[in-house]
């Protein structure tokens, strides 16, 4: 380990997303000063501080899912005894859907300081280049993986005016797009993002139907962010009580179970689901 730091502490690094030529000179500065530099990924690490042709400085260690909460008492010793701990994620900002929260936090509870060298975030990244508005927005993070978990999600998240941004892994794509469009409805406008900033940046630009369409005719690949437009801030006109009747039963025929049925038909044209019952049951 280097020399005693004048007051050890905690500081968290915006990695760059794909392309190297995005940390920013603080991000080196640290990487090659601190005295220890938790990594998500060493190998990547490694391949990174080589393609910025810079040497890191301290100790390297491993910092995942997989180890976080042993590692993170040892962490905060190694800060509590006056050295500088570096964390850094594979890419974009530590504690965003990332290792690090637990960190920050146990840090932050034994009086430790907590600074950061902002970087690039795919969250930000995929917003601004989505066409979406961005002036209200909230990060839902990877949805659940089971089919059951992730459709109530998204019936909860139907009627959120904001804009919505999500991560999520290339083999469970399909599946989510699929139930996104039949909850948000196809025609919800979206943006995916695919390989931000590396070599097959992929923006495509389409509502929930046709990148459901997409992404199940082809082989999505790569790290993938989604972008989805609010709900509406007005509610869709409500139809007779036939074409209720008509939408639920077409559900269910696709097989979703009444119950469910009746709550996406509630949700779509903003009424009370116990309004939709009764005229479902009536």
């Amino acid at each position: 380990m280097g020399e005693m730091s004048e007051a050890g502490r905690l500081i968290l690094l915006g990695a760059p997303l794909g392309n190297p030529a995005d940390a920013s000179a603080r991000f080196r500065d640290v990487l090659t000063s601190a005295d220890v530099v938790a990594a998500e990924d060493t190998r990547r690490l490694t391949r990174l501080a080589r393609d910025l042709d810079i040497t890191v400085g301290g100790r390297i260690v491993s910092y995942f899912e997989g180890n976080e909460e042993r590692r993170t008492p040892e962490l905060v010793e190694v800060i509590l005894g006056g050295y500088v701990v570096a964390l850094v994620t594979d890419g974009g900002m530590p504690s965003v859907s990332d290792p690090g929260y637990r960190l920050v936090r146990a840090a932050l509870d034994v009086g430790a300081p907590v600074s950061v060298a902002p970087g690039p975030s795919a969250v930000t990244t995929a917003l601004a280049i989505s066409g979406l508005p961005c002036d209200r927005f909230c990060f839902e993070g990877f949805l659940p993986r089971t089919p059951g978990a992730r459709r109530s999600r998204l019936r909860a998240l139907a009627a959120e005016e904001r804009t919505l941004v999500f991560f999520e892994a290339p083999h469970r794509i399909g599946a989510a797009l699929a139930d996104l469009a039949e909850t948000f409805g196809a025609d919800r406008p979206a943006a995916l993002c695919r390989e931000l900033t590396k070599t097959y940046e992929e923006v495509l630009r389409r509502p929930l139907g046709e990148l459901a369409r997409w992404a199940a005719e082809g082989d999505p690949r790569g790290e993938i962010t989604l972008v989805v437009a609010g709900a509406p801030t007005t509610a869709p006109e409500r139809p007779d009580d036939d074409t209720l009747r008509a939408a639920v039963a077409e559900r269910e025929a696709a097989g979703r179970s009444r119950r469910d049925a009746i709550t996406d038909v509630a949700t779509e044209y903003a009424l009370r689901r116990r309004d939709v019952y009764t005229i479902v049951h009536s």
